[in-house]
């Protein structure tokens, strides 16, 4: 019987589902985070009758056939790259970005990874890394005499070294951006790669042509939505209670078929 089959796939995607839906809750205050969203495709069709074709020899043809489907597959599990909420800190090296835009930091490869978390940290020589040690590209560093840090919304750090009443230039800020964002792959502690997928990253500067600003002492916050993600979970619960009670319904009448065999 097709029916336990069919419901077994639709049980699996809703598990996959309350996966997502469980990862994205647990994530509500995690910086920069992306909620993300299962999408799911329907799997092929086994056809009892062709439409098209004639019923018989020489007469009418077919309006519409019989298709039956064998079920739902997981085709993709889609980060959503929207804006999230941006809050002050009042801490000098939170960076927020508004808009698009990603920053750029060299990972333990020397690879380039990127990131939305702008919780900013000095090491021992006073380079700007991330909370887990990542320098940002390119290399700023901010002396360890300055009094004071200042970073515009295009990215230009300075710093007032001492009591001097200017402030000295020592980096400008840059960001990434792709083609498709969706691409990138995520590799947890708030990082990302490049993909075939994403595209090349294109490299720019804050507020330039297709950048959006930075905002110094603001971190941007996770996307989810709590209310939707509950709503999203009693949802999936339904769909997986409503497939289990497919698999009960196909299996009494397989016994009432087998007890009428005997």
């Amino acid at each position: 019987m097709r029916a336990l089959a069919i419901a077994a796939t639709g049980m699996d995607a809703q598990q996959t589902n309350l996966e997502v839906i469980a990862n994205n809750i647990a994530n509500i205050n995690t910086t920069g985070f992306k909620r993300g969203r299962a999408e799911f495709t329907d799997l092929l069709y086994q056809t009892e009758r062709a439409q098209g074709v004639m019923n018989r020899a020489n007469q009418a043809m077919v309006p519409e056939g019989a298709n039956i489907g064998l079920g739902v597959q997981t085709s993709a599990v889609r980060k959503l790259h929207i804006q999230g909420p941006v809050s002050q800190t009042g801490n000098t090296l939170d960076l927020a970005i508004v808009g698009k835009g990603w920053f750029r930091v060299q990972g333990p490869d020397g690879a380039p990874l990127y990131t939305r978390a702008g919780a900013f940290n000095m090491d021992s020589t006073g380079r700007l890394v991330t909370t887990d040690g990542y320098p940002v590209l390119p290399a700023i560093t901010i002396p360890t005499d300055s009094t004071e840090t200042k970073i515009t919304d295009d990215g230009i750090v300075s710093v007032r070294i001492g009591q001097s009443n200017q402030m000295t230039e020592v980096g400008q800020l840059t960001m990434s951006n792709f083609a498709n964002e969706a691409g990138l792959r995520p590799l947890g502690d708030n990082l990302f790669a490049q993909t075939d997928a994403s595209g090349a990253a294109v490299d720019g500067t804050p507020q330039s042509v297709g950048f959006g600003y930075l905002k110094q002492s603001y971190l941007e916050g996770s996307n989810v939505d709590s209310v939707k993600e509950i709503t999203d979970m009693i949802s999936a619960q339904r769909a997986y209670e409503m497939n289990s009670k497919v698999i009960t319904t196909a299996d009494q009448m397989a016994q009432i078929v087998s007890q009428n065999l005997k």
